[in-house]
């Protein structure tokens, strides 16, 4: 019987090694398997990484031409409102010379209308005394025989033009 437990565990022993290797083979296999699906899975993440990367490169190029446009809107309605301001300013300044120009005319009005009222005044009291004065004096020159021959001329008129400066 020893002999054969002998045997047995020689056999165990060479089963035991068989299933040592058989084991180490399986581990080695897992091991490899876990390799290639952590090299396949860090591939799959490089892949995924560039792709965010070109989304990300693209969204910049995209916000830049998007910024580009967007300045150059800024400077035109910039020089678009510089033109509109300095034509508020030009007409600012051309409504207070018409201003100024309306207030003097009105001063005129108001004087010519008052001076107005005074020279009316004065001019019928002084009507009544001129228009005996001229009748006495075109009664005086047409009776007159000298002055008969004048009363048909023309009457003289000067001009600046006559005149050596």
């Amino acid at each position: 019987m020893a002999s054969s437990s002998g045997n047995s565990s020689g056999s165990l022993q060479i089963q035991n090694s068989g299933s040592e290797e058989d084991l180490q083979q399986l581990m080695d296999q897992r091991k490899r398997k876990r390799m290639l699906s952590n090299r396949e899975s860090a591939r799959r993440s490089r892949l995924r990484k560039q792709k965010h990367l070109d989304d990300m490169m693209a969204k910049v190029t995209e916000l830049k031409n998007g910024n580009s446009q967007i300045l150059t809107r800024i400077n035109v309605t910039t020089q678009h409102y510089m033109n509109v301001e300095a034509e508020n300013s030009v007409l600012r300044a051309q409504m207070m010379e018409l201003s100024q120009r309306l207030q003097s005319l009105n001063e005129i009005l108001n004087y010519i209308d008052s001076n107005s009222a005074t020279v009316a005044a004065s001019a019928a009291t002084n009507s009544m005394f001129q228009a005996e004065e001229i009748q006495g004096f075109s009664d005086g020159f047409l009776n007159n025989p000298w002055n008969i021959m004048y009363s048909n001329q023309q009457p003289i008129t000067a001009s600046a033009d006559m005149f050596d400066y």
